[in-house]
């Protein structure tokens, strides 16, 4: 079977969706997994094992110049590619417009369909016309959290569960939404005692603000560890700046040089931890398994936050949390890794 996910954006969505990777390949067999994706974060999908084939995407682009010459040229060379092979399945993990009309110029193999959600769950992103898009829209949940509302989408096309058992070689019952991707680079098993701080959001209602993550590096560093500020773009790149003055420049702090997404994910999966806003890199950071507490500004944990791991956890939600209770987050989650690599 081969089988194509639409997900083209954004960076949290994408990595939230990536479970359903590892749901194919353990539950339908044999399968080939393709994925259509923003070109921004092709690399990233890239190091995911699993995906057999990515088909970049530019429509961020080409909304700007929509009649251009080069446009309609990359366009051309874009439905050349998708159109390239014959899917038994396209599922459109997105339910936008935009995502049902790539996954309807998607190839069909004989008896093959398409698949998107045939209603809204609350939170999440969803357009009502893609219902009539597809021949085959998959009634879900209300109320879901973003990993499971994609691994059920994906479940309920193919016929499997993803429940009981699910992932588990004895057979025992895993928590529900606990996500697992598996990774082309290795994830070391010794923790570091690098701490990146994922203080960057497109979002403002979700920032935290700068002098409590100054106030957490200084209490990472005093307590040995290396304190690592990522940064992408001219706004960041003048924050970690004030961020690090604020920590105390010196041997307890790395200022990263901006990273295409499949390098910041190796850099990231060799620390020992992330601290970091509700973001995509939060979400990698999951993801990649590591130690994480993830900070919300709004009530939105029951649909983004981690969920199935002690040593990730979230933080705030009905109000900002302090640094104080970030860090008293962070002291749970790093004993919790280290009675499970005991145990």
């Amino acid at each position: 079977m081969r089988v194509l996910i639409v997900k083209l954006s954004s960076l949290g969505d994408v990595v939230q969706t990536l479970p359903v990777v590892h749901d194919l390949l353990t539950h339908v067999d044999p399968v080939v997994v393709d994925w259509v994706v923003e070109e921004a974060f092709a690399p990233l999908l890239g190091e995911v094992l699993g995906i057999e084939r990515v088909v970049r995407y530019a429509g961020r682009r080409w909304r700007h110049r929509p009649f251009a010459a080069d446009t309609r040229r990359e366009r051309a060379a874009f439905l050349a590619q998708l159109r390239r092979e014959p899917y038994d399945a396209v599922i459109d993990c997105q339910g936008l417009v935009k995502s049902a009309l790539v996954a309807r110029s998607a190839r069909l193999a004989r008896g093959g369909h398409r698949y998107t959600y045939a209603n809204a769950s609350e939170l999440c992103g969803y357009e009502w016309p893609v219902r009539y898009m597809v021949d085959r829209p998959l009634a879900m949940e209300r109320r879901v959290h973003a990993v499971r509302r994609a691994r059920l989408l994906a479940a309920r096309a193919l016929g499997y569960e993803i429940d009981a058992g699910d992932g588990a070689s004895d057979g025992v019952r895993e928590p529900a939404q606990a996500p697992r991707v598996d990774w082309r680079f290795p994830v070391p098993a010794t923790a570091s005692r690098d701490v990146m701080l994922a203080h960057g959001t497109t979002r403002s209602d979700n920032e935290w603000p700068e002098p409590a993550w100054a106030d957490i590096g200084q209490r990472l560093v005093a307590a040995g560890f290396r304190v690592v500020l990522p940064q992408a773009g001219a706004i960041e790149a003048q924050r970690v700046q004030r961020i690090a003055a604020g920590i105390g420049t010196g041997a307890g702090v790395e200022i990263l040089a901006p990273l295409p997404l499949d390098a910041l994910a190796r850099r990231m999966a060799a620390c020992g931890g992330v601290i970091g806003v509700d973001s995509g890199l939060s979400h990698l950071a999951v993801a990649l398994d590591l130690c994480h507490v993830q900070i919300f500004s709004q009530p939105r944990v029951w649909r983004a936050g981690p969920v199935g791991s002690a040593h990730q956890v979230p933080v705030g939600g009905d109000h900002v949390p302090s640094a104080a209770e970030v860090w008293a987050a962070w002291q749970q989650v790093w004993a919790a890794r280290d009675e499970g690599r005991a145990a």
